[in-house]
């Protein structure tokens, strides 16, 4: 676990959704429930590791130099409007300090994956990543810079011949997916709620990559409802199969809880279960696919009580391969925490009380459902790109 808590101070203010006390609830949930080691520890738990911050050449391997000025201009004078790069506005307001809190967030997520690169760590998260809708020129969606992006950039530059990246995130990754449109070295996949409901507005069966790279992108645009078993349908419909084929050095992905049921900002039904069997398959591939070797970061999710804190514990265990059961009581210290700090009734238990079955897609898919259509086209546009039969149950 790459964390310090200084990676907070990426904190667009008190309106805005992605507050960083989703993080900081996270840790200490996460501490209560014996996730983590105690730093400097060697006892149980998943240890955890200072974040570095990124320098502003690593930073550039990925984004324009006018943006890294850009944010580093606004950072000593916030409260501006750049239009051009994405600053300012509504989702990406300036703040000071803007540019080295961003940067530690590369650096963290970089710092995961040198460690499972260099063979330090078979695993590795980075809850404060996941800043996934940055674009090489323009800050994007709550993200001034992309960490992941830098971080695959990085893997690519130390040795790694293919990289794979899953995306679970409600949105689009599309900041990921731009920059890696056209190297076959990369496939990235998203499995997201569609964008014609939802933003960025983007990512569908037909943006499959560019032409040094066809089949190398994969979006998978789910219906407003999806629950957990069209979500899990979906994801083992699609996801193993091209993972499988691709054969990568190394699985990083993509955590956003945003999918959730009780998440303000999308429109999918999942519980924390369905989002823990996502994570539990994810593990297992990569064990299946790269010998284990797996880079895990955050992302969105904005019910920073109900469902943040506990879904990304479920992660974190999972990481630390110490998976914790769905009933696992919440403890006492933490919901007495959060009510003294928000006056709020915390969440009793780490499940939703949901069994996350799924019906297979080799039982043939339902045309008339656009849960089945919108699977079926993904597998139609990609599937032959990548040497798979769409057809085959």
């Amino acid at each position: 676990m790459v964390f310090d808590k200084t990676l907070t101070d990426y904190d667009f203010g008190p309106t805005h959704p992605m507050s960083p006390l989703r993080v900081d609830l996270t840790m200490r949930l996460a501490d209560e429930l014996g996730i983590l080691a105690p730093p400097g520890s060697d006892g149980p738990g998943l240890p955890q590791v200072a974040a570095p911050v990124a320098g502003d050449d690593l930073i550039a391997g990925v984004h324009d130099g006018d943006l890294i000025e850009a944010v580093q201009r606004m950072s000593r004078d916030p409260y501006q409007v750049d239009e051009a790069h994405g600053l300012g506005s509504e989702d990406n307001p300036t703040f000071e300090g803007m540019h080295g809190a961003a940067a530690h967030i590369v650096g963290a997520s970089v710092e995961a994956a040198r460690r499972v690169w260099t063979g330090e760590t078979l695993h590795a998260a980075d809850i404060t990543g996941g800043l996934h809708h940055a674009m090489p020129g323009r800050s994007s969606g709550f993200c001034i810079y992309n960490d992941i992006a830098v971080a695959v950039r990085w893997l690519l530059d130390h040795g790694a011949e293919k990289v794979a990246y899953v995306d679970v995130d409600v949105h689009h990754g599309d900041g990921v997916e731009k920059v890696f449109w056209d190297d076959p070295r990369v496939l990235t996949i998203s499995l997201h709620e569609t964008g014609q409901m939802l933003f960025p507005g983007t990512g569908f069966p037909q943006d499959t990559g560019g032409p040094n790279a066809p089949g190398s992108a994969v979006n998978v645009a789910l219906p407003p409802g999806t629950s957990d078993a069209g979500w899990l349908r979906a994801f083992h419909a699609v996801v193993p199969q091209l993972v499988r084929e691709f054969a990568p050095d190394v699985l990083v992905t993509q955590h956003g809880c945003d999918s959730h049921i009780e998440d303000p900002l999308a429109h999918l039904m999942l519980t924390v279960d369905g989002q823990r069997a996502t994570y539990l398959a994810l593990h297992e591939l990569a064990h299946e696919v790269c010998d284990g070797k797996w880079v895990a970061t955050g992302g969105g999710g904005y019910a920073i009580v109900e469902v943040v804190p506990r879904a990304w514990s479920h992660l974190l265990a999972i990481v630390g391969g110490m998976p914790l059961e769905p009933g696992t009581p919440t403890p006492e210290g933490w919901r007495d925490h959060v009510q003294t700090l928000l006056g709020r009734v915390a969440p009793h238990r780490l499940t939703d009380g949901r069994e996350p079955a799924y019906r297979d897609w080799s039982g043939g898919y339902d045309p008339a459902t656009w849960l089945d259509r919108a699977i079926h086209a993904t597998r139609e546009a990609s599937f032959p790109l990548n040497g798979l039969d769409h057809q085959a149950w």
